[in-house]
């Protein structure tokens, strides 16, 4: 009984210093720390819907070889590509 009581307690007490962690994250808003120390480039504006793309292995690469020299992912850079270019189509 002393055994099961010690791991519930351990279990809560892991629960309360996760969601802490969690609620400060929710409360920092990171992007100005980010663009301030030229670490990377926020790119999110506004809401965002999932979607698919099938894209070839080479056109992955490129985009991880391109994204990587900016600090960016190989998604991240592919968003900004299309919002730099959309219009010119």
């Amino acid at each position: 009984m002393k055994n099961s009581q010690a791991k519930n307690k351990a279990v809560a007490n892991r629960r309360r210093s996760t969601d802490a962690q969690v609620a400060e994250f929710d409360r920092k808003d990171f992007g100005a720390d980010v663009r301030r120390a030229k670490a990377a480039v926020v790119v999110r504006r506004g809401a965002t819907r999932p979607t698919s793309l099938s894209l070839e292995t080479d056109l992955i690469e490129k985009l991880r070889e391109k994204g990587g020299k900016r600090g960016l992912g190989y998604q991240t850079m592919l968003k900004l590509i299309v919002r730099e270019h959309l219009d010119e189509y």
